[in-house]
């Protein structure tokens, strides 16, 4: 009994070393979102020469972590009349040789519209926290379990563009995977997390709250109140205004987005000042190490705990 116990409490001790040693350095983030959401990418409008080089950049970084692409490439490619577009996608297998046949999905858009209103000479419309925020927050975490290889569950890292037209993007990806027959068991979006939620709320909330037990379950997870409801989401239709809207009409499996924009933290949707400068890279930071122990909860339970419910 003994020596169960001290090979329990070396375990846990390792586990806990393990996760320390990859926490998400704020310095990291900032320095993806920067380049992300600079002018040199000119707004990653799609089918522009800016976002070729967002795509460029997320490949690189999936290459230096050995995300594996899905497909024969990373680019799932589409066309939209005369533009072509590509959604990029990081594939890690699970380590359950059961498990590893499900997969969860995270995902979040990396194009942005281009130019907006002029202010003081800025047309730029960089889209830091739109969607910028997102994309770094799926970039660590793949980057995360890249170095962990903890994931019992395959995990699809996803960032689609031509999102801010019509949410092409993520439709088309979901097609295609449907079409593969993809036994996908979750689904999220990340969408506008560069700044935290008014005092006093939850630090973020999710899309759909009453779809499924996503938000419950994320929260037993992660052994604290992570994700919550948004009285707003409902009334302006976020669930179908954002990626997590073409899997779950796909699959009919929990899909959802999780946001930390509230309509009352952030004045500069669509805006030329959705700049790196306006975000709080230490709550981005704090966020994305908080969601960590959440979504090992999801990928790695031995049963599909995370249910729709019937409304």
């Amino acid at each position: 009994m003994k020596q169960i116990l001290s090979v329990f409490s070396l375990l846990t001790i390792l586990c806990c070393s393990t996760s320390k040693a990859f926490q998400v350095k704020e310095q990291a983030v900032k320095a993806s979102l920067t380049y992300l959401a600079s002018n040199e990418l000119n707004g990653r409008q799609t089918g522009t020469k800016g976002i070729e080089k967002a795509a460029i950049y997320i490949e690189s970084i999936f290459k230096d972590y050995k995300v594996s692409p899905y497909f024969e490439t990373y680019r799932d490619s589409f066309q939209l009349k005369d533009i072509t577009g590509y959604n990029i996608v990081g594939y890690l297998e699970g380590n359950d040789p059961k498990l590893k046949d499900e997969f969860v999905i995270l995902g979040a858009h990396y194009d942005h519209i281009g130019t907006a209103k002029t202010v003081d000479g800025d047309s730029i419309a960089n889209g830091a926290n739109d969607d910028a925020s997102g994309t770094v927050a799926v970039l660590e975490w793949a980057k995360y379990f890249a170095k962990s290889k903890n994931n019992k569950r395959s995990i699809l890292f996803t960032l689609y563009s031509a999102e801010e037209m019509g949410l092409k993007g993520s439709a088309h990806l979901a097609k295609v995977l449907k079409e593969q027959n993809l036994n996908l068991y979750t689904m999220i979006n990340f969408e506008m997390i560069g700044v935290p939620r008014t005092f006093g709320n939850k630090l973020s909330y999710v899309t759909g709250y009453k779809k499924s037990n996503i938000a419950d379950k994320l929260n037993a997870y992660a052994g604290e109140s992570l994700v919550g409801f948004l009285p707003q989401a409902k009334k302006f239709n976020l669930f179908k205004r954002s990626d997590n809207f073409p899997f779950f009409n796909e699959f009919n499996v929990p899909a959802h987005a999780i946001s930390t924009f509230d309509f009352t933290n952030f004045d500069y949707y669509h805006h030329v000042d959705d700049e790196a400068e306006n975000m709080d890279f230490t709550h981005m930071t704090n966020f994305i190490n908080k969601m960590i122990p959440a979504l090992e909860g999801m990928i790695n339970t031995s049963s599909k705990e995370i249910k729709l419910n019937d409304e």
